[in-house]
């Protein structure tokens, strides 16, 4: 892919809370409300928030925006088009924005896909997460392998750009088994797939059944063979791997999550949305509100949800480029490293961990992990902070 511009850009996350149902490994702030949701009440605080952020940060031209959840394809498309609409009022949309939609396959029919197009959503991404049946069962996903397929077909059909999401390194996984649905999966897919190995998160369904002995994922050398099965079979299909779990053509990359990566600036909006903005000169971490009824009423009686407007310091930026860069396969630019915080990692630390072979150099300022060394990325970031030197 090509190098990274100096200037990552500035996005606009947008989370909707909502799922029709509650997946055992998911940690994502998502809520299922069996006796619905009040929409346009919602929207209005939507429209609040979005305001009041935009007089923190000033005008800005936004390069990216992404409907994120829980299940945004749960939200009628007028309300998609509102909020986009908003979003054109308090800054600047490029005319060449990405704008993404998360969709649920149980919740996608060809007609609501076209009224997101009509919106102005030109991307979505879908939570297939399995394409065999009794893997959608036990992972608590609501649809079957066949909505799945023709929630891809008529996303192809709708969209110019669309992905899915595959979850592997499920229990009892083996290497064949990954092959010959990943094989599938690839068949289905257009200019993007992302293709995350199972974890166990905290305070999950699933973390007390891992505790229990319930459900065993492979270890570590298991999946690492998974790895080599998507890493070889992604390449032969020119989906080339730009990020830990993320393919895509040349150019075709989620510029959204780039934007993250490259450690750009973006606003985030909605109950739980995190965000990173520049006021004031500094950058600014935010956090809303989880609960989606606290923030409802947060921003009706404040002007917004957020509960933390925290200015970072130059090492807490440093940590979160390290983080965020090497995630990537172009890597991180240590001369933006040293631009943005003042900060950058001893040679010692960096011989050292060029020696381990868990990072490696590329041309003259930049660093990315290795294959071995994306398994063990927090060790790796924990190691160049230790040593981080003020220039």
């Amino acid at each position: 892919m090509p190098m990274p511009p100096p200037d990552p850009g500035f996005g606009v996350y947008v989370h909707w809370p909502f799922c029709a149902a509650k997946c055992p490994y998911c940690d994502f702030n998502s809520h299922v409300r069996f006796g619905g949701v009040d929409e346009p009440r919602f929207l209005a605080a939507y429209l609040q928030e979005l305001a009041n952020t935009a007089a923190l940060t000033g005008p800005r031209n936004v390069a990216s925006i992404f409907f994120g959840g829980g299940t945004p394809s749960l939200m009628k498309p007028q309300t998609v088009g509102a909020i986009i609409d908003a979003i054109g009022t308090a800054y600047t949309i490029s005319p060449n924005a990405e704008i993404t939609l998360e969709a649920n396959p149980s919740s996608v029919e060809a007609e609501r896909f076209r009224g997101y197009r009509s919106a102005g959503v030109n991307r979505v991404s879908m939570g297939v997460q399995s394409l065999r049946d009794a893997e959608l069962k036990s992972l608590g996903r609501i649809h079957s392998v066949a909505e799945a397929r023709a929630a891809i077909e008529t996303a192809a059909r709708t969209f110019d750009r669309y992905t899915f999401d595959l979850i592997y390194a499920r229990p009892g996984q083996t290497p064949a088994q990954w092959r010959k649905e990943l094989t599938e999966g690839l068949a289905l897919a257009g200019s993007h797939i992302s293709l995350y190995q199972l974890t166990i998160e905290p305070e999950t369904p699933f973390a007390v059944l891992h505790a229990a002995g319930k459900i065993v994922v492979p270890d570590q050398d298991a999946a690492l063979a998974l790895w080599d099965v998507t890493h070889e079979l992604t390449e032969a299909h020119g989906l080339p791997l730009y990020e830990i779990s993320n393919h895509a053509h040349r150019g075709e990359e989620s510029r959204h999550n780039l934007l993250y990566w490259r450690y750009g600036e973006y606003a985030g909006i909605g109950p739980g949305a995190h965000g990173r903005i520049m006021t004031g000169g500094t950058r600014h971490a935010t956090i809303a509100e989880r609960n989606p009824e606290g923030w409802l009423e947060r921003v009706e009686s404040h002007g917004h949800g957020r509960t933390d407007l925290t200015a970072l310091t130059p090492a807490e930026e440093a940590d979160e480029m390290l983080l965020m860069g090497l995630r990537l396969n172009e890597g991180l630019d240590l001369a933006r490293l040293a631009q943005v915080t003042s900060r950058t990692p001893s040679g010692a630390a960096l011989a050292e961990l060029t020696d381990l072979k868990m990072i490696e150099p590329i041309g003259n300022s930049r660093i990315r992990a290795t294959g071995q060394g994306r398994f063990v990325l927090n060790a790796i970031v924990a190691k160049l902070s230790e040593g981080l030197q003020k220039t």
